[in-house]
């Protein structure tokens, strides 16, 4: 295959059908070392999409945290650890 005098070439149509791609479509160039990989990327998702998938997350980890009766407070210096720096105790 040999670069255009812009340094473009055509990706061939059995790639292309491969991949799924065609005018409008966007691809990236993954470096791989002594490899260059033409990567087809998925389409742009949604402020609505993302936002539904985060809500069906939180559903699905709703009450699995036992806090053991601890205040918000405790459970938050219990998650992230002591701080002899700022708590010395």
């Amino acid at each position: 295959m040999r670069l255009t005098e812009k340094s473009q070439v055509t990706i061939p149509k059995p790639i292309r059908d491969k991949l799924g791609i065609g005018p409008g479509s966007e691809v990236e160039f993954v470096d791989r070392g002594d490899l260059v990989e033409l990567v087809r990327k998925p389409p742009a998702e949604s402020a609505g999409e993302r936002r539904r998938r985060l809500e069906e997350h939180l559903q699905a980890v709703a009450g699995t945290m036992d806090f053991a009766g601890l205040s918000p407070d405790e459970a938050m210096s219990d998650l992230r650890g002591r701080r002899d720096d700022l708590d010395p105790r």
